[in-house]
């Protein structure tokens, strides 16, 4: 019950997009403003309201946190009343929602929300944000839940799913090594204490606070597979997994997320870095499914588009392939001597 396709119509920075992604890996690349986050985001808030049973309109604000709580928001801006259309498609389910610039909120008139049969079949899902959030998590959620607070609510979702305790039964031999590959890169397991979380390993418990944050995003990956957040069938957003990472770690996490991939997980990622892209090209082995994803902004156009291959290399708008060669010929030039 993977994410077969997504349809954006005057949608925050897309004017008109139809995406299908990979039922594997999707790898979201583009200059910044045109639209990634927002694309997983949508997804995401699509997947979590068949366990949460929340409106998808709300979902939508919650993610998004748009001014005052106003879905109208985001719709495209062209200074005119216009309107906003998204589907999301598993299979042969659809989610479709509709909405006006001028909808104040989720329960307005001017937004309409059809869902056949949608959460008939939940699914499991994960967005892991850019900020890393576990180093804040003791009375984050109570806070969240009683006070009005600025933050989006994937911040809170992601605590929420660090939380949960093991799964009942054994694990198989891939969730092990999965497992394994991850505390060999942490040197250690995350344990819980008092809504506290700490990596234990032979020197002792050290609390996330005085953690690197790469190493923290680790162990949020080793706490999501551990408690069987991710297993066959769910989808895992991941927003620029690169940031504040090692970049000798890169191959760790390509590696993880493709073992991932082939025990039936869909994973969506975006990413800025060239060595992240590399590893994917590198660690892809015959049978894995990866398709590459580059948004970008038409010359002479505002509205933000979306070019697909199964190679990096064959992507014609992609800004990581531009600032490389770029990188590339500055060299050349300052090694001839001239002026970069």
């Amino acid at each position: 019950m993977t994410i077969t396709a997504i349809t954006l119509e005057k949608f925050t920075a897309f004017e008109s997009l139809e995406f299908e992604p990979s039922t594997g890996v999707n790898v979201l690349i583009g200059a910044n403003g045109t639209g990634k986050t927002h694309l997983m985001k949508v997804a995401y808030a699509a997947c979590d309201i068949t366990r949460t049973r929340e409106g998808f309109g709300e979902k939508l604000v919650g993610s998004f946190l748009p001014s005052g709580g106003a879905l109208g928001r985001l719709v495209r801006r062209r200074g005119t009343s216009s309107a906003a259309r998204v589907v999301v498609r598993r299979g042969d389910l659809a989610l479709r929602a509709e909405f006006s610039s001028h909808a104040k909120d989720p329960s307005h008139a001017n937004v309409k929300v059809t869902a056949p049969r949608w959460s008939e079949s939940p699914v499991e899902s994960v967005f892991v944000p850019v900020k890393e959030m576990l180093a804040n998590a003791p009375g984050f959620r109570s806070l969240y839940a009683r006070r009005e607070i600025h933050f989006e609510s994937v911040y809170a979702d992601i605590i929420d799913r660090a939380y949960l305790p093991l799964l009942r039964g054994p694990r198989d031999d891939t969730h092990r090594g999965l497992l394994s590959t991850l505390q060999g890169a942490m040197d250690g397991k995350v344990v819980v204490k008092n809504e506290e979380f700490f990596l234990k390993n032979a020197q002792g418990e050290l609390e996330f606070t005085l953690l690197a944050e790469g190493l923290r995003k680790l162990g949020l990956l080793w706490l999501l597979i551990q408690n069987g957040t991710l297993a066959g069938g769910s989808v895992l957003f991941w927003d620029e997994p690169e940031t504040n990472l090692n970049p000798q770690l890169f191959s760790v996490v390509v590696e993880l997320l493709l073992g991932l991939q082939r025990l039936g997980v869909q994973v969506f990622v975006t990413t800025h870095d060239y060595g992240m892209l590399k590893e994917f090209e590198l660690a892809a082995r015959p049978g894995d499914h990866i398709r590459y994803h580059a948004c970008f902004r038409p010359e002479g156009t505002a509205a933000v588009e979306i070019e697909t291959s199964d190679t990096p290399s064959n992507l014609a708008n992609s800004p990581i392939a531009a600032a490389m060669t770029s990188l590339y010929d500055r060299e050349v030039r300052r090694s001839l001597g001239r002026r970069a």
